[in-house]
């Protein structure tokens, strides 16, 4: 693989994010992501803001758009449950969002680029079925609670 300076930014970013540091007695390695995860409010949004870069390197760079929608994937996912208390960031330590897409921009940032491959669209196809049964299920829990509520409300009158 070609090293430019973006991709050693973005190969940086990785390593400051996600495993920069080893938890001392053990092998485990986090970063800054997990550790800004802490800061209510701001932390998640800052990593995820500073591991958009990796996908800005990835779409100067020309990969295929199912490859930069699965990076984006990487990231919303490490962003929507990075913002748990506590167990977003332990998710963060296992998920490493910026490392997996570095992996990504670096299997496909090559010069004879390899067409996205099935395990690409299954990944992709598999988390927004997931997202839409999510989704769905909320909007279901929702309108149930709801129905409690107004029955309750109208056995009271």
């Amino acid at each position: 693989m070609r090293h430019s300076r973006k991709f050693e930014l973005a190969q940086y970013l990785a390593e400051i994010l996600d495993r920069r540091f080893t938890i001392p007695g053990t092998s485990i390695r986090i970063g800054l992501d997990p550790i800004l995860g802490l800061i209510p409010g701001v932390g998640d949004a800052l990593a995820g803001l500073a591991g958009s870069v990796i996908l800005v390197v990835a779409a100067q760079s020309h990969l295929p758009k199912i490859v930069l929608i699965r990076m984006s994937l990487n990231i919303a996912i490490n962003g929507v449950i990075g913002a748990i208390p506590i167990l977003g960031d332990l998710f963060s330590v296992w998920f490493k969002s910026n490392v997996r897409n570095v992996e990504l921009l670096e299997r496909y940032a090559v010069g004879d680029r390899p067409s996205s491959t099935a395990g690409d669209w299954v990944f992709v196809v598999g988390l927004l079925l997931g997202l839409i049964l999510v989704i769905a299920g909320t909007v279901v829990g929702i309108l149930w609670l709801l129905m409690r509520i107004w029955e309750s409300l109208q056995g009271m009158q």
